[in-house]
């Protein structure tokens, strides 16, 4: 663990500079998280009391993400540090252990219980950590990021929790939705093939089979092997709509589409899915619930179920 002489030390030798108001009283709570899914929680739970500031924007891959000048200024800025964990922010990681002896940071998808989530393909240690794939899982992310709020600004814990208790409600309700539409999908189509395994904890709530050419964390490569077994089982299995992810390169996706195409079987892409980050800020795929309205609707409606055009909502683009 780095000193704070020692930790200050290093930001100012990178050629940075630390806000004037690092020691002064802020109006606002100042919570910097690192992706998207959390930034919208504690903008829903924190309301006009937070200001919020988050690293990892629009098709960013957060499994590759590593912290810039500016970032490192922000966090140590900071009231607040809200990190997901569960090895997501991989190459993030041993600087919030570090600046965790400087300021308050907090991992709240780390704290979820071990037998709700999936195994790491990867590391026998490590879990998916993809849980705001699954809307009842996310609940409890929030919950742990308004508790997380409560500490920092005790006296406004029934502001937080009123907040939290309204987002929650709409949480549930987009559960609902999921289960509904994906439950008109036909057996058989209930396959999603994507870049990489972001939705094993989707396929686990709504009994979908789900394959990834890479694995877990982008960072893993796809061989030829693996492109041409997964050629094979899409002829096989007649499988007619792969997905693209707005995070991660289609290359791999295209490879699989021109295979099937050389084998005699076409496949077309189903849409477009927000996998490891929201869509553009100021729209309603930029939260959380567009999020997964999104690619609940997308995806049902690609595979032969029933949803809406525009969504649970009505406000899909």
């Amino acid at each position: 663990m780095l000193s704070k002489r020692h930790f200050f030390a290093t930001i100012f030798a990178a050629g940075l500079t630390l806000s004037a108001g690092i020691a002064a009283a802020h109006d606002k709570l100042n919570v910097v998280t690192t992706t998207g899914m959390i930034g919208d929680a504690v903008k829903e739970v924190g309301g006009d009391l937070v200001e919020v500031r988050t690293l990892m924007g629009p098709g960013v891959d957060p499994h590759a993400y590593r912290q810039t000048r500016s970032d490192i200024v922000a966090m140590a800025n900071a009231d607040l540090v809200l990190w997901h964990g569960l090895y997501l922010e991989a190459q993030m990681e041993g600087f919030l252990g570090e600046l965790a002896g400087q300021t308050s940071v907090v991992a709240v998808a780390e704290q979820l219980p071990r037998n709700l989530l999936i195994g790491h393909d990867d590391y026998d240690d490590k879990f998916d950590p993809h849980v705001w794939m699954n809307p009842n899982l996310w609940a409890l992310v929030v919950a742990n990021v308004r508790d997380a709020l409560i500490v920092q600004q005790p006296a406004h814990e029934e502001d937080f929790r009123a907040n939290a208790d309204a987002h929650l409600q709409d949480v549930q309700a987009l559960a609902g939705y999921a289960s509904n539409v994906l439950g008109s999908v036909p057996p058989e189509s209930r396959v999603l093939l994507t870049a990489h395994d972001a939705f094993n904890y989707f396929g686990s709530a709504y009994g979908f089979e789900v394959m990834g050419i890479q694995g877990i964390s982008t960072e893993s490569e796809a061989g030829l092997q693996r492109i041409s077994e997964l050629v094979d089982m899409l002829v096989e299995r007649n499988i007619r709509a792969v997905f693209v992810e707005s995070s991660v390169s289609d290359r791999n996706i295209r490879a699989l589409i021109e295979g099937a195409a050389a084998a005699g079987h076409t496949v077309e892409i189903g849409g477009e899915l927000f996998s490891d980050a929201m869509g553009a800020a100021d729209t309603y795929e930029g939260t959380y619930l567009g999020m997964i309205d999104h690619n609940v609707t997308v995806i049902s409606r690609a595979l032969g179920g029933e949803a809406p055009e525009r969504g649970m909502a009505e406000m899909l683009n």
